[in-house]
C-alpha cells in the first residue's frame, strides 16, 4: 500500500500531486499541511502532529491524531502512522522549501525510515524528485534529464555511473569535500551503483 504525506513545506504545484493521491490508498497530513489541503478542497484520512501550526475545523477532528511527541518531528510521526496503517511506499510532498533547518531534518529523516519501508521512500518538490539510492539502480529516462547525486552523510565510495554526461568510475563523492549536482543523462538507460554510503539521487523535472 503507498501513502502520499503532505508537509507543511513548500506546497505541491501542478498535477503531481493529485496524481500520486488518485494512486495512493493512504493520505496523511502533517500538521500545518492540513491546512493547505483543506484550502484544495482535499480530504485526508488522518491528519497527525504536534498541532502547532495545523487550524483545527470540526468536520475534521475525528480524523486528526494529536501526538506531543517533541523527539519526533510532523514528518517522523506521518511516516509512523503511514507504517502503522501497513504502508510499504510512501510519496512525501512539502517536506522541503520552507525554514533550511527543517528541510535538513526531513532529509535525515528520508534515511532514518528509508529502510523501514520495503518499497520507495521518496520525496516529491517542484523542482524534481528524490530518494535514497540502493546499491544498484537502472533508471529509464528521456536523454536530457537532469539529476544530481548528493552524499546525505559522510562519505560515498564506489559510485560507477553509466549513462550520464559526466560519469564516475569507483569514484567517491563526500560532504564539503565533493559532490555530483547538475548531472544529466546522455543515453535513455541509466545505471549507477555505489559500494558504501548513503547515496542521495534527485531526478529534475524537465518542464
Amino acid at each position: 500500500m503507498k501513502a502520499v504525506i503532505l508537509a507543511d513545506g513548500r506546497k505541491p504545484e501542478g498535477d503531481r500531486f493529485r496524481h500520486s493521491l488518485s494512486e495512493g490508498s493512504l493520505f496523511i497530513a502533517a500538521d500545518g499541511g492540513a491546512n493547505w489541503a483543506r484550502e484544495q478542497r482535499l480530504i485526508p484520512d488522518l491528519i497527525v502532529g504536534d498541532l502547532d501550526s495545523y487550524q483545527p475545523v470540526p468536520e475534521e477532528m475525528d480524523r486528526v491524531i494529536h501526538l506531543l511527541d517533541q523527539e519526533t518531528n510532523d514528518m517522523e510521526k506521518a511516516l509512523g502512522l503511514a507504517l502503522e496503517k501497513g504502508a510499504t511506499e510512501a510519496e512525501i510532498f512539502g517536506a522541503l522549501g520552507g525554514r533550511p533547518d527543517h528541510s535538513l531534518k526531513n532529509l535525515s529523516v528520508l534515511k532514518r525510515y528509508n529502510d523501514q519501508f520495503s518499497g520507495k521512500l521518496k520525496i516529491i518538490d517542484p523542482h524534481g524528485e528524490l530518494w535514497l539510492m540502493p546499491r544498484f539502480c537502472r533508471l529509464n529516462l528521456t536523454v536530457g534529464t537532469g539529476l544530481s547525486l548528493y552524499p546525505l552523510s559522510g562519505r560515498v565510495e564506489g559510485i560507477t555511473t553509466r549513462g550520464l554526461k559526466y560519469p564516475l568510475s569507483s569514484e567517491a563523492l563526500e560532504v564539503g569535500v565533493r559532490d555530483g549536482t547538475s548531472n544529466v543523462t546522455s543515453e535513455p538507460e541509466v545505471i549507477i551503483t555505489h559500494k558504501s554510503g548513503d547515496l542521495l539521487l534527485m531526478i529534475l523535472n524537465t518542464a
